[in-house]
């Protein structure tokens, strides 16, 4: 799947520089709140132990990926990886007030072109980024290529609500949301492409029959905010 929206990988990188700061606001604006309970909704899911080599794509700023290195110890390995150098700028900072400096590599890459070889990993996340990529299904087959045998995927995104009420309240939210760039001092433009490929990403159906595509079994999801959000969970 191609993202609908006409901006180049360029633009979106330049977008995310300006708005790194404002990011987790920005999540926590977007989630009404609850992207705190979708992370923990997918640590109850996932099977993680000590030791664990994992990997979360799109890292932002860096929450998941220290929620993740906190999960598997120092004999583990967590990678987070993104395209944004600022987003991994402020990564760092939270990974070091964390203390987990030694226990957290910080990769700027392209999750559509992983530099990992295969089988790599036990655990690969990806929170709040497959909708920001040119190309979701090429991402999610390079998070299948790294995994070893047996390994978990877990996906945390926004979705299509298919309740009537609901998607009525959440189009008319996404409505306000360019004007609360002037609350927070970004620019207009910036929170309206989030908000355009929030609105126009795959169903949670949809985002099932891609994992399949890829090669993921034992494929299922959990609605999140009666449908708004998506938790999507394989296996390799």
């Amino acid at each position: 799947m191609t993202l609908t929206n006409h901006h180049s990988e360029n633009e979106v990188n330049e977008m995310f520089s300006r708005v790194a700061g404002k990011y987790d606001l920005l999540n926590n604006v977007i989630s009404l709140g609850t992207q705190k309970r979708w992370r923990a909704a997918l640590f109850d899911q996932l099977t993680l132990k000590a030791g664990m080599d994992c990997l979360d794509l799109c890292c932002g700023t860096g929450d998941l990926t220290i929620a993740l290195a906190q999960q598997v110890g120092p004999s583990g390995r967590t990678v987070g990886l993104d395209f944004n150098r600022q987003m991994l700028v402020l990564a760092k900072q939270k990974v070091r007030k964390a203390g987990l400096s030694k226990e957290v590599e910080l990769v700027q890459a392209d999750a559509m072109n992983l530099p990992f070889p295969d089988g790599s990993f036990d655990v690969v996340t990806i929170g709040f980024g497959l909708r920001n990529v040119p190309d979701a299904g090429q991402v999610l087959a390079e998070a299948f290529r790294v995994l070893k045998p047996g390994g978990q995927f877990a996906c945390l995104e926004m979705s299509q609500p298919t309740n009537p009420l609901v998607k009525v309240g959440w189009r008319a939210y996404f409505r306000l949301f360019p004007y609360l760039a002037q609350l927070f001092g970004g620019k207009a433009a910036d929170y309206r492409y989030l908000q355009t490929t929030a609105q126009q990403f795959v169903s949670a159906n949809q985002l099932l029959q891609m994992m399949q595509a890829a090669g993921f079994h034992g494929r299922h999801y959990t609605k999140l905010n009666w449908g708004a959000g998506a938790l999507h969970i394989g296996r390799k």
